[in-house]
């Protein structure tokens, strides 16, 4: 468990994207088996904990130390493993030094009653690293800068092999991963995934530059538009006894059929479909924040399936009964995901069809009209465009040169700061997460702000000392983690807001939720009273919601 604390702890402190590639690999290459498989998964999301929560470590913490005392620490620190990690009181001695697979074993069998006095144990016998390594394990939120792609590449390197062929075979491995570590190092032949409906790596884009254009023609490419929803693979396969499996993965391969059983009834072909969940009423896509009524639930009603209607909207077939087209190119995928959906005949699968153009003018015209140049009634749930070469294999991973995505322009409005909270891992110590928000008309005659939006990023680290610094010096109140800012019609920071799209919001003061907003700029010369108002947003609204 200590060898795994550490390089957690050299992870979380090293800036390099190479650099932490190869404190993977080392660790992979010297740590023998089941450590560096669990390990593996650790930083891949693989290791999930039923019984082991957030709300367990801080009731063990509560019966250790005076709760005014934590409050304060956990107040100044920002995240909770490590607050936990350094308030524990040190019982050297008192227990031996777990090992990594019995600590995930433990996790993973141990009942509810038991898992508090189970967990103690390792606590009171590690160090400071080895506790704060076992909480973030336990609350399965790591924050080292590692992704789960960057960590493959890593264990591809043992083998010499491309990290797309590790990700060609993921899906179909478990922890501690022994097969796969067998044939990275030449001891096994190559995993062979069994299930009849894997998750295929997706192929993602790069962002367009102006630039790019000038090297591209636009014959060889198409483009069709990018929709405000999420990523999705419908998978559908037929086991050697004749049963049929369907699952609906997110991008990062997490199986979300449970929340869509409108889409597995309507997969009745075997194949792959890569596509944008969406949510469809009439003739009309609704917005992210209607599909997100329908996310993360392990089961939805009746009620919902009506109200809140799944779509898929395809881009892509990977499979074709049991025939894996990723080797075609584009072009002749089409077709076959042409008569693939044909087959379907389902009213929630429907084909994301091409924009026509014929000059890259051309298309950013259409770009900046949507509703008039194909998309018609679901207009406002157009992000922007893709640009798809029509040659171009289906490969994992962000190949260069294959697919571009070209979002419309973000749009901005000026905000003022209300709320600022701590971010978590390197920016625990800094006030980096900001709720702002524009003026309206009040109840009593004067202007209020009400709040819109939360942003933490789009400022560079200089930029984030004086934010911080500005913070501390206008905290008006203090509501545990979170600081109220000075935020009146003369007194206050204006930031420029750019986000992406607009939603009406039942669950907002202020009636609307911005869709992904970051800040553009910190607007140090601006007086709040001339920050924008909440019917410059409400204009921007769709004339439905």
């Amino acid at each position: 468990m200590n060898r795994f604390a550490w390089l957690l702890d050299r992870l979380a402190y090293e800036p390099r994207r190479n650099a932490k590639l190869a404190l993977i690999a080392d660790y992979l290459r010297t740590t023998p088996d089941p450590d560096r498989g669990l390990a593996l998964a650790a930083m891949t999301g693989g290791l999930v904990f039923p019984n082991a929560k957030a709300g367990l470590v801080r009731a063990l913490i509560a019966a250790r130390t005076d709760p005014a005392l934590f409050a304060l620490s956990y107040d100044y620190v920002g995240d909770l493993s490590e607050t936990v990690a350094l308030m524990w009181p040190a019982m050297h001695g008192a227990n031996a030094v777990p090992h990594l697979p019995d600590v995930v074993e433990g996790l993973r069998s141990a009942g509810k009653a038991e898992l508090p006095r189970l967990v103690a144990s390792w606590l009171d016998a590690l160090d400071e690293n080895g506790r704060w390594a076992l909480l973030k394990l336990i609350t399965g939120s790591l924050r080292i800068g590692v992704s789960a792609r960057l960590a493959k590449t890593a264990a591809a390197s043992l083998g010499g092999i491309a990290p797309d062929e590790v990700e060609q075979v993921w899906h179909g491995l478990e922890p501690p991963y022994a097969t796969l570590f067998a044939w990275l190092e030449g001891r096994g032949p190559r995993p062979e995934a069994t299930d009849p409906a894997p998750f295929r790596p997706v192929m993602l884009s790069h962002p367009i530059e102006d630039g790019d254009f000038e090297k591209m023609d636009p014959a060889v490419y198409q483009a069709e538009w990018k929709w405000d929803g999420i990523r999705v693979q419908a998978v559908s396969g037929t086991r050697p006894d004749g049963q049929r499996v369907t699952r609906l993965f997110s991008r990062t391969g997490e199986d979300i059929a449970a929340a869509f059983p409108d889409v597995v009834e309507a997969m009745t072909q075997d194949g792959a479909i890569d596509g944008e969940l969406l949510v469809r009423r009439g003739d009309a896509v609704q917005s992210f924040n209607t599909l997100q009524q329908r996310l993360n639930r392990k089961s939805v009603t009746a009620k919902m399936l009506v109200e809140h209607p799944a779509h898929i909207r395809a881009y892509d077939l990977l499979v074709d009964g049991e025939e894996d087209l990723r080797a075609l190119p584009l072009s002749e995928r089409r077709k076959r995901l042409e008569a693939f959906v044909g087959r379907l005949a389902s009213p929630i699968v429907d084909l994301s069809h091409p924009i026509a153009f014929s000059t890259w003018e051309d298309l950013a015209e259409a770009r900046a009209q949507p509703a008039t140049a194909g998309a018609g009634t679901d207009a406002e749930a157009v992000e922007g465009c893709m640009i798809k070469r029509l040659d171009s294999a289906y490969l994992p991973g962000r190949p260069k040169g294959y697919w571009w995505k070209w979002k419309r322009e973000a749009r901005l409005v000026d905000c003022v700061l209300m709320y600022a909270q701590r971010g978590h891992g390197k920016r625990s110590s800094f006030y980096s997460d900001f709720t702002f928000g524009v003026w309206r008309a009040g109840e009593a005659g004067a202007d209020e702000l009400v709040p819109v939006g939360k942003a933490y990023f789009g400022f560079t680290d200089e930029e984030l000392v004086e934010l911080d610094r500005y913070v501390r010096k206008h905290t008006l109140n203090r509501f545990g983690p979170v600081r109220e800012v000075t935020h009146t019609v003369e007194s206050g920071l204006v930031f420029e807001v750019a986000f992406e799209g607009l939603q009406r919001s039942t669950r907002h003061k202020s009636g609307v939720a911005m869709r992904f907003p970051r800040i553009s700029r910190i607007r140090w010369d601006k007086p709040p009273r001339e920050a924008d108002r909440i019917e410059a947003l409400e204009a921007l609204l769709p004339p439905n919601g």
